[in-house]
């Protein structure tokens, strides 16, 4: 897993005080280092700032983050955490395109893929991730997490500044923001734990993008879209369609998981 964090207020220069703010976004990604530490880096313009922290897989070289692509005078940059296991099938489509790809990983084709075809891309992509794009041109700040929510990604909105990251620790490192609980914490800790409501970080004011759900931070604020929701259907399929057709699924889903530059691995859980 990698782990990502940033931040981003359209009221103010980042650049005036490039130092104070680099420190911030070194802070905020040594607090989840233990996510990976194969590669880090930072990215900071003047209303926005990005930082990651990589464990590599694929593409150990050239993979590295923020990956930062400018297509005419936008500037496009991404930090991600996930994997996308149709990778192989939408880098070809890319490429015809017109796209040219410098690197042979799925952040790559994730950031090429919201540039080609817009921010409701995420419908195309099956994996498990969450992912931060700036896109300069729009000055907009999208924050995608999977279909399910394997991939956490958490966020917390104070005086005009969007603040987010893989885990809420990174929240904590930016300025005035601190821990505090109030009688929800209390419902969410006492009522639910060790589980919590979706979306909910505990912690008040601390808040989680869901499952199925990407967020838009843009002048106009904060506006969240659902973007994929689970639905039940009549099952219509024979017994023996339906042996083959989950015999087919299974195979093919390992079969995409284990697509790496690292050696593979299997464990089973002990739980």
């Amino acid at each position: 897993m990698c782990g990502i964090a940033g931040f981003c207020n359209y009221r103010i220069d980042y650049t005036q005080h490039k130092g104070f703010w680099s420190d911030t976004l070194i802070n905020m990604r040594k607090s989840i280092a233990h996510r990976g530490s194969d590669n880090v880096g930072e990215f900071l313009r003047k209303h926005i700032g990005l930082c990651h922290t990589r464990l590599s897989i694929r593409d150990l070289c050239l993979g590295g983050q923020p990956m930062v692509r400018n297509i005419g005078s936008a500037e496009y940059v991404i930090v991600y955490n996930g994997e996308i296991y149709n990778t192989d099938e939408l880098m070809p489509e890319l490429k015809k395109a017109g796209y040219s790809f410098e690197t042979t990983t799925d952040t790559e084709v994730i950031l090429y893929a919201y540039i080609h075809y817009g921010i409701d891309f995420v419908n195309k992509l099956n994996g498990i991730f969450a992912f931060a794009i700036w896109d300069s041109g729009l000055e907009r700040l999208t924050l995608y997490r999977d279909r399910v929510g394997v991939k956490p990604l958490f966020y917390t909105i104070k005086d005009n500044t969007i603040v987010f990251g893989s885990e809420i620790k990174a929240l904590f490192c930016f300025p005035r923001i601190k821990p505090e609980i109030d009688i929800n914490s209390y419902r969410e800790i006492f009522g639910l734990g060790p589980a919590r409501t979706s979306g909910n970080g505990v912690f008040y004011g601390i808040n989680e993008v869901k499952p199925g759900e990407y967020a838009v931070y843009s002048k106009k604020g904060l506006n969240t879209v659902r973007y994929r929701d689970l639905e039940s259907q009549v099952h219509t399929d024979s017994y023996q369609q339906t042996v083959e057709k989950v015999s087919f699924l299974v195979q093919d889903a390992i079969r995409r998981q284990m697509v790496s530059d690292v050696p593979v691995c299997s464990f089973l859980s002990g739980g």
